[in-house]
């Protein structure tokens, strides 16, 4: 007898969670990596691109070596670079930020493209999961618990950067660049310094998200890996109401959804599987057009362009 078969209809909520927290992992860190790129200030729209060079390094290095933490530092790094790459370039006099992260989403996916070419069928060891549902003896529990370990470093570096946000000298200070640069220029402070900062952790956090798309799920490496999840970090940031904390809802929510489709069509239920699968980007758009414009009073900096 199947599992679901066995699990019935609990196997559904069951799958979600598992699906969300898989789903989830990657935008769970890009959505953190880009609401403090926007805490100081700035908006990257390159992260699309950020995400597959991260998964693409993460898969090659992993390949490699045959070790897939390597493989996450890795791209952890090129997520770096590109971050930092973008906070040059957008302290130069006239340099629009929007069309600037617009232009390094198009060249990281080409390059990332062009240079994962050989690794689309060599198959590179997954990052082990956190085996915590092991004392169940149904599979899907099993399958459902096995809880990727990125997700439960993401959860704690979301607190973690809520903390060095709201406490922390190097905190206050960059939120004061993101909501009024004349008052950090009147403080003493380098807005462009602490930009350039900022968006390299963004890149950064979007790296590590792209390690979890090829090292874990779906755990291989493909042009279309993300789907458009770098993109859609912007949305999450603006419904997580730039508190890191909240990105954790927002990842989880968001890869619920993406869930849901796959949760059923294991039951055997495949109608509607396209429009279901088609949910995490309807909710995207509801959300925008339902939270409205944000302002300061919902927590966006007053230096985001979206304010100006």
């Amino acid at each position: 007898m199947a599992e679901t078969d066995i699990l019935g209809w609990w196997g559904v909520p069951l799958a979600i969670l598992g699906g969300a927290i898989r789903v989830g992992t990657p935008l769970l860190w890009v959505s953190l990596g880009e609401t403090v790129t926007e805490k100081a200030g700035r908006i990257n729209l390159g992260l699309e691109g950020t995400l597959l060079m991260g998964a693409m390094t993460a898969y090659a290095v992993t390949l490699a070596t045959g070790q897939p933490w390597l493989g996450v530092f890795a791209a952890a790094w090129v997520g770096v670079a590109l971050g930092l790459l973008h906070g040059a370039l957008c302290s130069l006099p006239r340099v629009n930020d929007t069309a600037l992260g617009i232009a390094l989403m198009l060249a990281g996916s080409g390059l990332a493209f062009w240079l994962g070419k050989p690794l689309i069928q060599p198959g590179a060891p997954d990052l082990p999961a956190l085996p915590l549902g092991d004392w169940s003896e149904h599979q899907a529990v099993r399958a459902a618990l096995a809880i990727n370990p990125l997700f439960v470093l993401g959860v704690g570096l979301a607190f973690a950067t809520a903390w060095a946000l709201g406490r922390t000298r190097f905190g206050l200070r960059l939120r004061v660049v993101g909501d009024s640069e004349n008052a950090a220029r009147a403080f003493g402070l380098s807005p462009a310094g602490y930009r350039i900062a900022a968006t390299a952790f963004g890149g950064a956090c979007a790296g590590v998200g792209g390690a979890s798309l090829s090292l874990v799920y779906p755990g291989a490496w493909s042009e279309a890996l993300s789907s458009g999840q770098g993109v859609m970090a912007v949305a999450l940031v603006i419904f997580a109401r730039w508190d890191p904390r909240r990105c954790i809802l927002a990842g989880l929510l968001f890869g619920g959804a993406s869930a849901i489709s796959p949760a059923l069509q294991a039951l055997g239920y495949s109608q509607g599987y396209y429009l279901l699968a088609a949910l995490p980007y309807v909710l995207t758009l509801a959300l925008l057009i339902g939270l409205g414009r944000p302002g300061p009073g919902d927590g966006a900096p007053g230096e985001l362009s979206l304010n100006r």
